[in-house]
């Protein structure tokens, strides 16, 4: 949030920071609230329409509380405390984060009951997530491994803290967590054997489900998934374990989680932004309803070609694992993005007379909305054409 022209952002990151003292950062904060600032960003530049953002987290927060679900949405979509915050604002119970340093970057920054959705391995990042539970005394983390445990139990010993954790249990990814029932009861006996540690739940999360086409495919393969991980619930429960927590799921899912009902907690993330993967597996599904607000607004720096312009936005400026960026709106509805180099892109002419003037501005719809944030230190908050708020984006690139 700004404050004021003197002490410009001095509360956010060091990333804001180099930001925010550069002259480009300065004239972008000193339109703010000017008609018309969103098309006189610096470009690339990360664009969040602020309105169908609002929609769509209301939206998401009607449906878990309809379908009696605590919603702990996903912040590796968006790596920053103002998008949380207005998340919680809204009935969210928390946060998840990838890894321990997005978690470390949002609790410094004020966000409260942040779950690590990653396994934590290592001395050094048990010692980290002990200091986190001196922040956030609500913190969670997932592990999958019985070697997992002595290191977290005994850096919450020596910081004298209690770690709540959570058995990551393998739903048909394979990318992590216990493979088995009986592996999950095993591991919640070792952790059972350490009075710094303490059970408080399970993580059953299926990506590969995310962007199958079509509602009830997915459903299908939720459906395996969500049988695997009641199971464990079951054999846990049988071995005399209390599993408060059964946590997972995404935006692609949350249909199918709402009806089969293993889940008492959802972790979507892309629903606040969306991107064209989503978009092409979703459709008009249920799954699909949400906005897309997220885009990145580029500039056409040359118009001699008599095929296409080129834009100021590359490889750089977008994630490149999923379909090419795609422009929005009318003016170039017609018109083919295509990858032009590290710092470049190229845009087909649209058809019609109108021409393309040198410095037009043009908004991209990102391939995926995760990792294209995360080549970002902040983000234009935009109602209509105006800039209303710079926001800093502290987890970006906090992958350690």
């Amino acid at each position: 949030m700004v404050e004021d022209k003197e002490g410009l952002f001095s509360e956010h990151s060091a990333y804001w920071s180099m930001a925010a003292n550069s002259a480009i950062m300065r004239q972008a904060e000193a339109r703010i609230g000017c008609a018309g600032s969103r098309f006189q960003l610096p470009t690339p530049a990360l664009v969040v329409d602020l309105d169908a953002f609002e929609r769509n987290v209301a939206c998401m927060a009607q449906r878990a509380a309809a379908a009696g679900l605590a919603l702990r949405p996903h912040a590796k979509t968006h790596k920053s405390a103002t998008i949380a915050r207005r998340q919680i604002e809204a009935g969210a119970v928390g946060i998840c984060c990838v890894k321990v340093g997005e978690a470390e970057a949002l609790a410094q920054a004020g966000i409260r009951r942040v779950l690590v959705t990653s396994p934590v391995v290592g001395d050094d990042a048990a010692k980290r997530c002990a200091e986190l539970v001196r922040i956030d005394p609500d913190f969670l983390l997932v592990i999958d491994h019985p070697e997992q445990v002595e290191p977290l139990a005994l850096a919450a010993s020596a910081a004298g803290v209690h770690l709540s954790v959570l058995i990551d249990i393998d739903v048909g990814l394979r990318r992590t967590g216990v493979p088995t029932s009986a592996a999950a009861v095993a591991l919640a006996k070792r952790i059972f054997g350490f009075p710094s540690l303490r059970l408080a739940g399970v993580q059953g999360y299926g990506g590969h489900w995310q962007h199958i086409v079509g509602l009830s495919e997915r459903r299908n393969a939720v459906e395996t998934g969500m049988t695997r991980l009641a199971a464990a619930v079951e054999a846990l429960r049988a071995d005399g374990h209390v599993v408060p927590l059964i946590t997972g799921g995404g935006t692609g899912t949350f249909s199918a989680d709402a009806q089969l009902r293993v889940l008492n907690e959802v972790q979507p993330g892309s629903y606040i932004f969306m991107d064209n993967q989503y978009r092409d597996a979703l459709g008009n599904d249920a799954d699909g309803t949400f906005e897309q607000s997220l885009f990145v607004q580029a500039q056409v720096i040359s118009i001699n070609a008599e095929e296409w312009v080129t834009v100021d936005a590359g490889l750089k400026a977008f994630a490149t694992d999923g379909p090419v960026p795609r422009p929005a709106g009318k003016r170039f509805s017609g018109s083919r993005y295509f990858y032009f180099g590290d710092e470049h892109g190229g845009l087909t002419r649209p058809s019609g007379d109108s021409p393309i003037t040198l410095g037009e501005r043009v908004e991209f719809i990102p391939p995926h909305c995760d990792p294209t944030v995360d080549r970002y230190d902040v983000m234009f908050l935009v109602r209509s054409d105006v800039v209303v708020e710079i926001s800093p984006i502290e987890a970006a690139r906090r992958s350690q």
